[in-house]
This record gives structure tokens, C-alpha cells and sequence, in this order.
């Protein structure tokens, strides 16, 4: 069943009374809060789920948002996310966490993303999100394979659920991380199956059982390749035919379903309030919440579209594409989590498989089909495996009867046709019996009989071992990929693999592009049955002085007797550069005087055109030399203007403001950039201080996603792990900004970097290449290097376009696209070696016990943090004395206690403002101005009210609750996890309000609702003062800098000097009944005195005396509405006139022109003036019906703070009433006896 949770923000008309007293009325904790009686997670019985993703990052699953809410009306279907990281090895466009803090707030994103569709059980696996990378291998070392495959598995058992969801785990798939997510799936799916992975799981205490995934399925972008998909209706592949008949079966969801949730009165896409909102806006609406991420509030209209997944394997029957069932919108969990009618028994195992997966025409080969019947007996039947036209199969197969638990394995011998064409063969396998079907089906692939294939390298290489241990084949081959610098010679390695039974001998012919040579283009072989052997030639670049930057295309054809294979390479050309020597060692200063060798680095290879060449990098370039031991660079980049300037503190991301990148990799061969030397340059920086020791506003350069990343210039690069990762690296700027230009359209960069400040030794390189091969060395040794200009002409902290001087995409981490540098006889120092540095990779990830939402889900819902063994020998026991809350822990020797008060909802924090009467979860727009990120630091937007952590030797951990007020009203809960070396365990108790008489506030007469702060709507105070009718007053009339109520009755006036009932404190005369008063601290003496207008003409008194004013003086206009505040700050009150909507300020108790005017809210809002946020100077709020619009500066737009106080018929003012320096609400209702 779905869960919901339930509402986070709620607009209640009228107020409610505190039963609480808050921690700071002088009452301790202990007086007037009780923990209750918890759960701990290894009490609860763990969440079974239907459906778990499996993704890398936070907002690496917002595809799967409207799909699971679609699921989840239509057959109850409970989703779940499990991400290795929290992404806080990324960017943060809205505020300055980073490391472990930024994957707080990225979880919380995340967690608030899933609500609506009742996804509310995420698991993290505590991984490193440590860069942007290609690699699976250097994922998989990074994150420990073993460890995070045992992690996965532990959550997949607890969880139990039917389907794996990810994308695909394809080497071309992009970031590193999410390839490996992708491999991660199909591991964990059958590791959690076998028990001979992972045994420690399987018993003690805290044991799971073994757990079969019944489909792993890939989310596919773009939707499926075929005809007959819709996006305005229902059962939107329906009419779904398939482009290439022999691929993986593919199911849809149309999320235009009406979900529960409705539009909202005044929303921007003009939609009528009250109508449903569609799935698929709920989904885009809620996957765009990743405010860190640069993403934005959607505020507009979102239509529905067909949301597709490919099975990549199943262990239970699917429906046949073609079929009614195979068309509708829950077809992916049929056999699943749903019953296919006429199908067999939900629960039951049909899975067929070939363990051979390549086959040559003519040749055998085996499929097995298991049969397992689940809780429910299984019918006996007939299987048969259906081929194409050509193939033959030797027999169909009778599969008995099956009682519950009872299992059974046949076999069909499969012939691939004599003329079959290479490729993937889709082989479906069909069960029948009377009144029952079944259907799946698996794949092979046809190769030629002696198959020719380029060699694979690196992650290439990598991925096909991987799918060949694992035996997944839905994301195909690798492709052939490799690379040549510009005038050299490499060899071409090619694969032949003999498939058939008998001896071959044939040719491997190379056709090549123009531009290059090969030894020999046509090579003759001869390879034993069932062998594989290599066939080599000579590739050779004729032109030394190609800049590359191109990729083309070379092909081999390999024929034996009638067997012919072809496959074609994509052959990156990269540009090559002989570094020569310098007669001396440069001055770094800017200038670049010593240096000859130059490279062109304007050519763009990632983001939009250059609107003109002086926009983004025409005409930039580099001259280089070595000298010493070092290499020096002066970097001319042409650039007109300029982008926003980091601090010091956030010299990093270097791809989001104008910089230069360095590439460097020693050896010439890496497959990642771990084993490689990166250095972001910042031409500028914020720093008006000089703290990075580099000039006001100065340069700063940090390593990123390398060998050593971090900080690498100032103070900061003391704090990194490993210690400094660039001594000896100098750098000169020469750059002159005005404004957010660049005097001449350029700046220039010169930098030192030492060889030995590289990861491993370089050099000596081969000789600069020639073009022709009998001079060249056959796969030179050089330097990978690039030098990539990065250009943003924006002040918002997002990147515009890339320049290199090899400019091929992703070249920030594919090495093998960098260019080839020759360094003109250097030889490196006796004793150097190639042997490359271990890479160091922070470990910045926040773990689970770390973060109270996820100890708060653990303990509710059963399931332990981040996959780690679960140990419910460890007992915590809580206790308030005074102001402490202990917490007393038994059980744990080693390991680290935390524990958390926690006030609100647990389970996501809203992220964007609005500026809407009622949003449930804040994702509606009302205003443009709509969709700022809430506050988050330092308390998660007030929802963290203490923190405290304790070595769990000390047996005890302790958290401080005297400045702490705990609302309970709202939830609220004591948290605690310990966390040891791979165990862990959390608790969540309920805190509540203890059992105290508390003072009766009255409930009939002229009463007032006094509020003490903007975030709630319950009023701290109620107090009885003056007669129904009476004109109120808020003011500080004795200076002791609390405000209080007084009233006025014709010309009199009763002014008190506390919050009370009974007689006046002060009364006097002064004016005329029909006279306006106004109230304010008019001398800056901080004593609150009276004012009154007539027409235009103020008379400002300053003492509590009738008479004559102190002051008088015309302002306004007639018609003129008048407000008092300070709105410079100066201590002095002033006047402010409103006219419709625009607001006229005067600093000055005098006439003549506003010093200030601006437009805020509607003429016929109410008005009201005070300090709302403790900073200098009044600001102004509107009320409208009983929402108040706070804004904390004398500018329209967007109101700071939004919140519902009171009825509409009260009478609302502002005071501050417990002297914090903020002004807030305080209501007037007069209540009969």
C-alpha cells in the first residue's frame, strides 16, 4: 500500500493558545517536557517495498517520481530510492555548503522530491561523491566494490523489493558514478539471491534471508525506439511496435493520470484553482527541487509523456510486446507486484537464460529455462522456445506440475541459422497450459564465425569483462575507440576470435582515412578452434602540424572462407606540441616574454557559440617551456566580460566562472584523470582582505578531480588531506576588470608548475613525432596535456562555454582526448620513477547516523543506515534532569554516539518559497518571484533545535537544552545513532509536553493575541486590556525596550508599561478627538511619545503632556495614508505616506520630497511598519485577509516571510514585545462574556 504523509504547511485561519511554555520562561526541560517511550530500528519490522531505485546522486531519480505516483493509484505500488552518494562532491548554486554539510542539504532536496508521490523511504549508502568522472573501475575503487555491493545487498534483503530500477551501466553512459550504479543493479539483484555472498547477513540476531529481485529494468531517456507510443492518453504504448524486433522488451507509464494534489488560487500557469493536478506535473514540479543544482521552480504548465522502461532481465514471466497486457501502464509489474491475468501464479520463477552468449552461424547453442513455483502450485504445461525463420530448436519441453517451493530446469538446444545475420537475437520462450500462459525471453548474439574486432582498452576493455562475468547484455558492446596524435605512428591491434570448431586461416584488411599510413593493409592470419589470437599493423598520422581536435573513422574487414566481419573505429585525432627548453628560467609575472612555442587553445568544445570574437576566447593562446625541472605556460585568453568573483573559501568549481584548467598526465596513458596533475586557475578573486595571500582580490588555483584535489593556494591549502598537492607552483596574473569587464578584452595567466609536483615521474618523452613512421617511434612516450580556457559572462556562478586546444567533450576527464606534448630533450632527475601516487580522494561523505532524517526513518521504519549490520545489542536509554537531555548507551565499545532534537516533519524539509496563500508543500508559484531556496544553514531551516556527539566508550552523550525551545505542538523528537566500525543503530523518541497545570489565559473581554516571533501561528501571550472600541496603541513608553498596549478614548490617552490587565500606568490629554495619532520615538531618547495629523500638518509631542507640540511640519498629500518607523536606523522615528501602492519615505521630520519611494502589495492591503528581522532600520508588512507579507527592505517584490496570523476581522498590530529587537504580530478580538 502507498504511504502518504501527512501536510507541511498548513494557512490556519484564527489562533491557537500555547500549552507549552517555551525552555527560556523559567521552567527547565525537565519541568515541562517528557521523552516518550521510542522505537529503534532493529525493533521495527523492516519496510517491504514493490519497487527500489538504484542511482548514484540526489536528483539522479527524478525520472521515476510521476511514474511511481501513477503506480501508486492505480495498484497500490510502494516505491522506494537507494543512492550510493548524496552528490556533495558538487556544485551549490544557493548557499556555501559544501563536503559533508552539502550532502545534508542535497538529501533533504532529494527526500522532498519523492513526498508527494509517497516515496518515503531513501537509503544512502554513505559513498563518496568524490568528482566528475568516466571511470566504473575508478568508481568502483573509490567506493570500495565489495563494500558497496555488500551495502546494497543488506538494504535489497531488508526491503525485499520486486523490481530494480536504474539506467543503463553502459561504458558510453557518461559520469563514472552513474555507469557503476547501473552495474550495481544487476550485481546486487543477483548477490542478494546467493547465499554464499555476504553469510554474516544471513545469521545472529539482526539476520536477513536471501532475497530474489524479480526484474532489474532500465529508465530509458528519449523513450523507446519504435511507432505507436502516445503521450495524451492512457495505456500509452499500446500500440507500441519496436524498431529492431530482436531487442529487450520495453513497457510505459503515461503519467498524465490526475494525481490528489490540486492547483492552487493565483498560480502563474493560470490554471482554475481546484483542478487536479496531473502526475507529470507533480513529477517535473518536484524533480526540479534540487535548488543546489542550479535547478529551478517550475511555473508553468508540464504535459504528460510516456515514461519508458526496458527490462534488462527478469526472473518472472513479462508480458509479449503486441499483447493488451504488454500496453498498459502498470505492464512493468506484471509477474512482479501485479497479477497478469492468465498468467502463471505471481511469485513464481520463469526465467530462461544462455549461458553461451555468442553464437556463429550454424553453430549450437544452449537456452535453460528454470521453473520455480512460488507460494501458490504451478500447473504442468509445455515450453517452447521460438527462433527466427532459419534456426532450429531440437524440441519443446514439459515442465511437471510444481508444488510451492519446488523448482525444475530444462533445456533446449538452439542451431543459429547458416546465414545469420550478426547482431543481438531475441529468443522468447513461451509456456502453456490449459487456461495458462507464461512469457519471457533472452538473448544471444550472432558474430561471424571468425569475428575481427579492434582491440578494447582501459574502461572499454573493462566493461566487457564486466558484462562478461556478469552475463549482462542489454547495453551491448563497447564501442572501438582510440586515439593518435597528430605526425605519430601506433599500433592497431585487432582481435580475431575462431568461434567455430575447426582451424581458420584468413585476412584482416584496414580501411583508413585520408591523413594517414599503415604498415601493411591487409594482414594475413591463421587461429586454432574456439582461440583468439591478435593481428597488428602500423597506424601512422602524416602530418605533424594537424591540430586534431577531429574524430574519424577507420574500419577492418576480417574474411575467412565465407565468414566476413566488420567494425568500424572512432579514432580521436589529438594535436601534438614539441616543448623545447628555455635558456633560462622565466620571471612568473604576467608578461610572457621568454616563451616562443605557442598553441592555439580558442577552440570551443563544450556550451553555446561565442556571440563574437572577443567574447569567449578568438585568438587565445599559450606559449610554453620547460626549464629545470619544471614547466611554464603564459595563457593569453581573449575575453570581454568578466564573470562573478569566488571568495577565497570557494576557490573551487572553477568551470563556473571565467578560469583556466591545466591538464597534465605524466606517463601519457592514464585511463582517468586519478592518476593525473589538474590545476583550475582563477584570474580573480572576492578576497578584499587579501586572505588568499595572492592581492586584493587576487588569483587562486586548486587541483580538481585528479590525483590530489583540493585547495592549492593560500591558507586553505594547508587544511587538505595529504597535505599540500602544489608546491612550487607559481602563478601571475595580469588582469584589469571594470566593473564586470575586461580592460583590452583579455587577460593572461602565467604559471610554474614542477614536475616533481605531478603524481609520477615524466619524460623522457620519445623524440616530437615526424609523420612518418620509419623515423617515429611506434607508440611514442609524451605528456598528456591541454590547456582548456573556461568562459561565463554571467554573475549567477553557472558556466557558458569551454575552449581548448584539444577540444573534445568530456576531455575534463577522458585523458586519451587530451593533446600529446614532447618535451624537447628533458630528462627527469636520477631516482625518479613512474610509478604514479595512490590517488588521494577525501572521504567528504556525510554518513547516515549524521544525518537526523535518515536516523529518524531508520528507526521508524526498520531498515538499518546505509546497508551496515544493524546491532540491537546496543541500548540507549534517555533522561532530562534540569535543562540536560541524557542519553545512557550500553552495549558499544568502540564507535560514535550522536543524538538530535528535531521539531517538525522528519521526513523532507519544503525547499523553495512561495509566495501563495496555501501550499501544502511550498512547490507552487503565485509570484515570478516565486521559487527563492528557503534558509537552510546553520539549523536545516529551524527544524535542528540541538546537536551533540560522543565517543561511544563514554557510555553517555548529552545535549544542552537550556536556549532551546521545543514547540509541541509541532512533532517533535529526541534522535540517536551510534555508528560503529561497520555496525550501526538509531532510536527516534516522541517528545511531548509534560503533564502541568498551566496558567488559564482568558478567554472573554477585549482580548489580545500577542505573537513573538514570525513562524508560528500561536499566539505566546494572551492578556485582557482596555474596552471594546478603544483605539490601540503599541509603544515603548518607558524605554526599557519592550513595547506594550495603550489605548485612546476621545483626547485621552492610557498608556501601560507591561502586558496587562488593570489600570493605566500613564494617561494624559493631548489634541483633538478627531485628530489621527500616530506613535514613535521622535528624539531618539528610546521612549515611545504621540503624534497627531490633521490634513497634512503633523504635531509631534515629545513627553507624555498636552500642550503645545514640540514639533509641526507638512507632509503628504491629502488622501495620504501616514506610518511611523525608523527606517534609516538611526534611532529616530520618521513618517512614511502610502498613495495606492507606492510608499514615500522621509528620514527627516520635516516636509518636501521623499528621500525614498518604491511600490509594494495592493492599495487596499493593510499597512504596517516596524523592524521584522533585528537588522537596522524598519521595514514594511502588508496584511490581506489573515496573511501577513513581511519584507525585511524598503524595495517591492517577493515578501521575506508569509504567514497566517489571526481572524479577518481582528484588528492586527505590530510591537515588539519581549525586547528582542523584532517586531511581530499582535491581534485584537473582543469576545463576549
Amino acid at each position: 500500500m502507498k504511504r502518504r504523509i501527512g501536510l507541511a504547511l498548513v494557512a490556519i485561519a484564527g489562533l491557537m493558545v500555547p500549552t507549552l511554555a517555551a525552555a527560556d520562561d523559567g521552567a527547565t526541560a525537565e519541568e515541562t517536557l517528557v521523552i516518550e517511550e521510542g522505537s529503534r530500528s532493529t525493533d521495527v519490522s523492516p519496510v517491504k517495498l514493490d519497487v527500489l531505485g538504484v542511482w548514484s546522486h540526489p536528483d539522479d531519480d527524478a525520472g521515476i517520481i510521476a511514474p511511481c505516483g501513477v503506480w501508486g493509484d492505480l495498484e497500490g505500488i510502494d516505491c522506494g530510492i537507494m543512492l550510493t552518494t548524496r552528490g556533495e562532491g558538487g556544485s551549490n548554486s544557493v548557499g556555501p555548503e559544501a563536503g559533508p554539510d552539502l550532502g545534508l542539504r542535497r538529501e533533504n532536496e532529494d527526500r522532498a522530491s519523492h513526498v508527494r508521490a509517497g516515496t518515503v523511504d531513501m537509503y544512502y549508502l554513505d559513498k563518496v561523491d568524490f568528482y566528475y568522472n568516466t571511470s566504473a573501475p575508478l568508481t568502483e575503487e573509490a567506493w570500495g566494490g565489495e563494500d558497496v555491493l555488500r551495502r546494497a545487498v543488506r538494504v535489497i534483503r531488508e526491503t525485499q523489493p520486486e523490481i530494480l530500477v536504474s539506467w543503463t551501466g553502459s561504458v558510453t553512459a557518461g559520469h563514472g558514478n552513474h555507469q557503476y550504479a547501473g552495474r550495481l543493479t544487476y550485481d546486487a539483484a543477483a548477490a542478494a539471491s546467493d547465499p554464499t555472498m555476504f553469510p554474516e547477513q544471513l545469521s545472529g540476531p539482526d539476520a536477513v534471508d536471501t532475497w530474489q529481485v524479480k526484474k532489474v529494468v532500465q529508465q530509458t531517456w528519449g523513450g523507446a525506439a519504435g511507432s505507436g507510443v502516445v503521450t495524451d492518453a492512457p495505456n500509452c504504448m499500446a500500440n507500441f511496435e519496436p524498431d529492431n524486433p530482436n531487442g529487450y522488451s520495453n513497457y510505459g507509464t503515461w503519467t498524465g493520470y490526475e494525481s490528489e494534489y490540486e492547483w492552487v488560487e493565483g498560480n502563474t500557469a493560470g490554471v482554475e484553482p481546484g483542478t487536479k493536478k496531473t502526475w507529470a506535473q507533480v513529477g517535473r514540479e518536484d524533480g526540479q527541487l534540487h535548488a543546489t543544482q542550479a535547478r529551478t521552480m517550475v511555473k508553468g504548465l508540464v504535459d504528460p509523456s510516456c515514461v519508458n522502461y526496458m527490462v534488462g532481465e527478469s526472473w518472472v514471466p513479462i508480458p509479449e510486446l503486441g499483447t493488451d497486457a504488454a500496453g498498459e501502464d502498470i505492464a512493468v509489474h506484471y509477474g512482479s507486484s501485479v497479477q497478469q491475468e492468465g498468467s502463471l501464479p505471481l511469485g513464481t520463477i520463469y526465467y530462461p537464460s544462455a549461458p553461451d552468449y555468442f553464437v556463429a552461424p550454424g553453430e549450437p547453442t544452449t537456452v535453460e529455462l528454470t521453473v520455480a513455483a512460488g507460494d501458490v502450485a504451478t500447473p504442468a504445461g509445455t515450453a517452447s522456445a521460438d527462433v527466427p525463420e532459419g534456426w532450429t530448436v531440437d524440441s519443446d519441453a514439459q515442465i511437471p506440475a510444481l508444488n510451492p517451493g519446488e523448482e525444475t530446469t530444462v533445456e533446449f538446444e538452439v542451431t543459429a541459422a547458416s546465414d545469420a545475420t550478426p547482431g543481438a537475437v531475441k529468443i522468447p520462450v513461451r509456456f502453456a497450459a490449459d487456461g495458462v500462459t507464461a512469457y519471457n525471453e533472452t538473448h544471444v548474439e550472432v558474430t561471424a564465425p571468425i569475428d575481427g574486432r579492434f582491440a578494447r582498452w582501459g574502461n572499454f576493455l573493462e566493461f566487457e569483462e564486466w558484462a562478461d562475468d556478469s552475463g549482462v547484455r542489454v547495453d551491448g558492446d563497447s564501442p572501438a575507440i582510440n586515439q593518435i596524435g597528430a605526425g605519430e605512428s601506433v599500433t592497431l591491434d585487432v582481435d580475431v576470435a575462431n568461434r567455430t570448431s575447426d582451424d581458420a586461416t584468413g585476412t584482416v584488411e584496414f580501411d583508413i582515412p585520408e591523413g594517414f599510413v599503415v604498415s601493411e593493409d591487409s594482414v594475413d592470419f591463421s587461429v586454432a578452434a574456439g582461440e583468439t589470437i591478435v593481428v597488428s599493423t602500423t597506424l601512422t598520422s602524416t602530418d605533424p602540424a594537424d591540430q586534431g581536435g577531429r574524430i574519424d573513422e577507420l574500419s577492418i574487414t576480417t574474411t575467412s572462407g565465407t565468414s566476413v566481419a566488420t567494425e568500424s573505429m572512432q579514432l580521436y585525432v589529438v594535436p601534438s606540441v614539441s616543448i623545447p627548453e628555455l635558456e633560462s628560467a622565466p620571471t612568473v609575472d604576467g608578461t610572457g616574454d621568454e616563451y616562443d612555442t605557442t598553441i592555439d587553445i580558442s577552440r570551443r568544445w563544450e556550451g553555446g557559440d561565442c556571440e563574437s570574437d572577443t567574447d569567449c576566447g578568438a585568438d587565445s593562446v599559450t606559449k610554453l617551456g620547460w626549464h629545470d625541472d619544471a614547466i611554464y605556460m603564459w595563457i593569453d585568453v581573449v575575453d570581454d566580460t568578466a564573470s562573478a568573483a569566488a571568495t577565497p573559501d570557494r576557490c573551487f568549481g572553477h568551470w563556473l566562472v571565467d578560469s583556466v584548467e591545466v591538464q597534465l598526465d605524466p606517463l601519457g596513458n592514464s585511463v582517468d584523470t586519478s592518476s593525473t596533475f589538474k590545476l583550475g586557475i582563477f584570474p580573480f578573486t572576492d578576497d578584499p582582505d587579501n586572505f588568499g595571500g595572492n592581492g586584493v582580490d587576487g588569483p587562486c588555483w586548486t587541483r580538481d578531480a585528479d590525483n590530489h584535489q583540493g585547495f592549492s593556494s593560500g591558507p586553505l591549502a594547508e587544511t587538505i588531506e595529504g597535505g599540500l598537492n602544489a608546491e612550487g607552483v607559481e602563478v601571475a596574473v595580469n588582469v584589469e576588470r571594470d566593473g564586470n569587464s575586461y580592460v583590452g578584452g583579455r587577460y593572461q595567466i602565467e604559471v610554474k608548475i614542477p614536475f616533481d609536483a605531478l603524481p609520477a615521474a615524466t619524460g623522457p618523452t620519445s623524440a616530437a613525432p615526424t609523420g612518418d613512421a620509419s623515423t617515429n617511434d611506434i607508440d611514442p612516450t609524451y605528456m598528456g596535456f591541454n590547456v582548456s580556457p573556461y568562459d561565463t559572462d554571467n554573475q549567477d556562478f553557472v558556466g557558458d562555454t569551454r575552449l581548448a586546444w584539444s577540444p573534445f567533450g568530456s576531455q575534463q576527464s577522458e585523458p586519451y582526448r587530451w593533446g600529446h606534448a614532447y618535451l624537447d630533450g628533458y630528462e627527469p632527475p636520477a631516482g625518479s620513477t613512474g610509478e604514479v601516487d595512490d590517488p588521494i580522494i577525501p572521504q567528504t561523505a556525510l554518513q547516515s547516523a549524521e544525518s537526523p532524517q535518515s536516523v529518524w526513518q531508520s528507526a521508524t521504519t526498520g531498515n538499518t543506515m546505509a546497508g551496515l549490520q544493524p546491532n540491537s545489542t546496543v541500548e540507549a536509554t534517555p533522561a532530562l534532569s534540569g535543562d540536560t537531555v541524557s542519553v545512557d548507551v550500553t552495549g558499544a565499545t568502540d564507535g560514535t554516539l550522536r543524538a538530535y532534537v528535531w521539531q517538525g516533519d522528519p521526513t523532507y524539509i519544503p525547499v523553495w518559497t512561495s509566495s501563495c496563500e496555501y501550499s501544502e508543500y511550498g512547490n507552487d508559484a503565485c509570484s515570478p518571484e516565486d521559487g527563492k531556496a528557503r534558509p537552510w544553514a546553520p539549523d536545516m531551516n529551524g527544524r535542528l533545535l540541538a546537536e551533540a556527539e560522543a565517543a561511544a566508550s563514554a557510555g553517555t552523550i548529552s545535549l544542552d537544552l537550556a536556549d532551546v525551545t521545543v514547540d509541541t505542538e509541532q512533532e517533535a523528537y529526541l534522535l540517536v545513532s551510534y555508528q560503529g566500525a561497520s555496525d550501526v543503530e538509531a532510536w527516534s523518541f516522541p517528545i511531548s509536553a509534560a503533564d502541568v497545570e498551566e496558567p488559564q489565559a482568558p478567554e472573554a473581554g477585549n482580548l489580545f493575541f500577542i505573537a513573538n516571533s514570525w513562524d508560528t501561528n500561536i499566539a505566546d501571550q494572551v492578556v485582557v486590556f482596555g474596552r471594546e472600541g478603544d483605539e490601540v496603541l503599541v509603544g515603548d513608553w518607558d524605554g526599557d525596550g519592550v513595547d506594550t498596549l495603550g489605548v485612546r478614548r476621545g483626547k485621552e490617552f492610557f498608556l501601560d508599561n507591561a502586558i496587562k490587565s488593570g489600570n493605566a500606568d500613564i494617561s494624559f490629554k493631548y489634541g483633538k478627538e478627531t485628530d489621527e495619532v500616530f506613535v514613535g520615538d521622535w528624539d531618539g531618547d528610546g521612549t515611545d511619545t504621540v503624534a497627531v495629523r490633521r490634513g497634512v500638518t503633523f504635531y509631534v509631542n515629545n513627553s507624555f503632556e498636552g500642550g503645545n507640540a514640540d514639533s509641526t511640519f507638512k507632509y503628504g498629500r491629502d488622501g495620504d495614508e501616514a506610518y511611523v518607523g525608523d527606517f534609516d536606523g538611526d534611532g529616530e522615528d520618521t513618517f512614511v505616506v502610502r498613495r495606492g501602492d507606492e510608499f514615500f519615505v522621509a528620514n527627516a521630520l520635516v516636509g518636501g520630497n521623499a528621500d525614498i519611494s518604491f511600490h509594494y502589495g495592493k492599495a487596499s492591503d493593510e499597512v504596517f511598519v516596524g523592524n521584522f528581522d533585528g537588522e537596522d532600520g524598519d521595514t514594511i508588512a502588508l496584511r490581506r485577509g489573515t496573511i501577513f507579507y513581511v519584507k525585511n527592505t524598503l524595495v517591492g517584490g517577493v515578501a521575506d516571510t508569509t504567514i497566517s496570523y489571526g481572524r479577518v476581522d481582528d484588528r492586527a498590530y505590530v510591537g515588539d514585545f519581549d525586547g528582542d529587537g523584532i517586531d511581530t504580530p499582535v491581534v485584537n478580538r473582543y469576545v463576549n462574556p
